[in-house]
């Protein structure tokens, strides 16, 4: 931190003026609130949603077990509904025969049917028919037979016999109350017994099931280990639970009731969540008791973890912080070096940063302004110096020419008067050419008319000098005379043609073409030829020599002589219309070389012709 002296010893700070130390401190303030802010929403948020959740949860369980024990209840009223309705089963249990065989068949009998209602379900351990006559029908799977002598005065068999034919559901007990040597947990429920032609008692049907379901569908109530769920049955009796033996019950008096209105009942307003449903089928209710200070365990915990989070994320972001102000506030440092460098005329310098995408390019734009500078710097010094041997070659070309023009034309009408037209129109087609490459008023550039207008006069001198081995023809419609080119454009091409690839071919008719063809928005002027051609290394050089740079004064010394034409030509077209114009070439061994010259049509040609109406897809 930078300090100075201001009136003695006032000090004032400067650091905490920099941009750095306001980023960091602007970037860590509105990170920690924005981390406070959120994290105490989130805290609230997220114990609602806790309690809210838990809460459709256990409503969903409890109600998800009281249609389980509806299924499995009514499975148990089926079996004992087809025993009853079993007509030969009612007959066979109350027909008394004095002989034996027949007696011992009918037991058989009654013991199959029991059998067939034993295997419908898997978790029945024990069918038993105790008639009113003492007699006692059973099948389970093990100890069959062995029956409590005194079950006449126990209370599950007072309750069967108090019923008037309703299902009596008994409950759990810990061992069979028939079987005396049948010692696992059982779920026991039964009916009486009806002849149905009379209505009247035939006994008690008494079926002993595994509670393994029942235990089952009772844990699917529990939401938290501490979590206790009972079946209570009339006058609050308990049918099962998941408590252990000796655990104290609740007052199930003071616990809400389920009514016909509200089947299943939610009660989180005391020390613990209270869940209540009834079964439909049978007498029963459902209590689900879960403390909340299991609930409160997981908030803690939610608490505890959101708080270190915080804490980190703080860290976190001060080094963050930290990271970004300095990676802002470097490169904008030395951005500022090199601006005062460039002030004191220094424009060699650049920046080299990796930063934000808008620093990047803010540094990417100062580089490419400072190269631009140094460049037109360095061009205004390299103009100043060809202006001034243009001005020195301008002074020492301007010889008149007309003694030249008069010269030639002197020449041609002597040769007029004697007779000799074949060299009289080479001297004019000359003296034409002369005058046209010569007259620069117009600058550089002309129309592809007058260019072609030239080019018949060039064909004139090399069909001369050839004697008819060469013929030439140009093919170009009218419309595209008016198209904008530089001057001597097509000349070279056609010389190049003629020296390398027709005059070596002597003995064979040779042939020329000129034409042009459009193309979307381009014009593409076409030198034909049959002559020789190039191979692959020669034109790969050609093509070569076409794309070095057109401000070069030098030309290399293995460049192929016939591509200088082309570069010039090419280089030309490239500085009047841009780089998307210019001359490509092709060509192969034996069958002839072809120059395309590509150039832009003119709006006023191209919309003249209708062509805009009639592809509105180009441009």
């Amino acid at each position: 931190m930078e300090t100075y002296r201001v009136k003695g010893d006032t000090m004032i700070t400067r650091g905490f003026r920099s941009i750095h130390s306001r980023l960091f401190l602007l970037f860590l303030t509105c990170m920690t609130v924005i981390l406070i802010l959120v994290s105490f929403l989130y805290y609230t948020r997220a114990i609602s949603i806790i309690h809210s959740k838990i809460s459709d949860i256990a409503e969903k369980n409890i109600s998800q077990t009281a249609g389980l024990f509806d299924l499995m209840l009514e499975g148990y009223n089926s079996v004992t509904k087809s025993l009853n309705g079993n007509y030969e089963l009612t007959r066979l249990l109350q027909e008394n025969s004095g002989n034996l065989a027949v007696s011992v068949i009918n037991e058989r009998w009654i013991t199959n049917i029991i059998g067939a209602a034993y295997y419908s379900r898997k978790e029945i351990v024990g069918i038993h028919i105790i008639t009113n006559t003492g007699k006692v029908y059973s099948y389970e799977k093990q100890f069959a037979g062995v029956i409590d002598i005194n079950y006449a005065q126990t209370d599950w068999y007072s309750k069967l016999k108090a019923s008037s034919g309703n299902m009596v559901w008994l409950g759990m007990y810990d061992r069979s109350p028939i079987n005396t040597l049948q010692q696992d947990q059982v779920f026991v429920f039964g009916r009486q017994l009806y002849d149905l032609t009379d209505y009247k008692s035939i006994g008690i049907i008494v079926i002993e099931t595994d509670p393994t379901p029942i235990t089952e569908a009772l844990s699917n109530v529990s939401i938290s280990p501490d979590s206790k769920v009972y079946i209570t049955g009339v006058n609050d009796v308990v049918i099962a639970s998941n408590g252990e033996q000796g655990d104290e019950l609740p007052e199930f008096t003071e616990l809400p009731m389920p009514t016909d209105e509200q089947a299943i009942i939610v009660d989180d307003k005391s020390d613990q969540l209270i869940v209540a449903a009834k079964t439909s089928l049978a007498d029963w209710t459902i209590y689900g008791l879960t403390p909340k200070s299991d609930f409160n365990a997981e908030i803690n915990q939610t608490r505890l973890y959101l708080i270190v989070v915080v804490l980190v994320l703080i860290v976190l972001s001060t080094v963050l912080a930290s990271i970004v102000s300095r990676t802002i506030a470097s490169p904008l440092k030395l951005l500022i070096r090199e601006m005062k460098k460039v002030e004191l005329g220094n424009f060699s310098g650049s920046v080299n940063v990796d930063s934000f995408d808008e620093i990047n390019s803010l540094v990417s734009s100062f580089n490419r302004m400072v190269h631009r500078m140094d460049e037109l710097i360095e061009r205004i010094k390299v103009s100043s110096v060809s202006e001034k041997n243009a001005q020195l070659q301008a002074l020492q070309s301007q010889v008149n020419p007309h003694f030249l023009y008069n010269t030639l034309d002197m020449i041609y009408w002597m040769l007029d008067e004697k007779g000799n037209e074949k060299l009289s129109r080479v001297i004019l087609a000359l003296s034409q050419m002369f005058r046209y490459s010569s007259n620069w008023e117009e600058a550089s550039q002309t129309t592809l008319g007058q260019e072609l207008e030239q080019i018949r006069h060039y064909l004139t001198i090399i069909e001369s000098r050839l004697e008819g081995r060469v013929q030439t023809k140009i093919e170009v419609d009218e419309e595209w005379l008016e198209v904008v080119l530089p001057k001597v454009t097509i000349q070279p091409i056609i010389e190049n043609a003629v020296k390398y690839g027709l005059e070596p071919m002597l003995g064979s008719p040779s042939k020329l073409l000129v034409s042009a063809t459009q193309h979307h928005r381009e014009l593409q002027i076409r030198i034909t030829d049959n002559g020789m051609g190039m191979d692959e290394e020669i034109l790969s050089q050609v093509r070569a020599s076409l794309q070095m740079d057109p401000n070069s004064v030098l030309e290399p010394i293995n460049r192929p002589r016939r591509g200088i034409g082309l570069h010039n030509v090419h280089a030309r077209i490239n500085m009047m219309f841009g780089g998307a114009y210019g001359v490509c070439i092709e060509s192969k061994e034996g069958e002839g070389t072809t120059v395309i010259v590509v150039l832009p049509i003119p709006v006023s040609i191209y919309l003249k012709g209708g062509y805009g109406d009639e592809h509105p897809h180009r441009g």
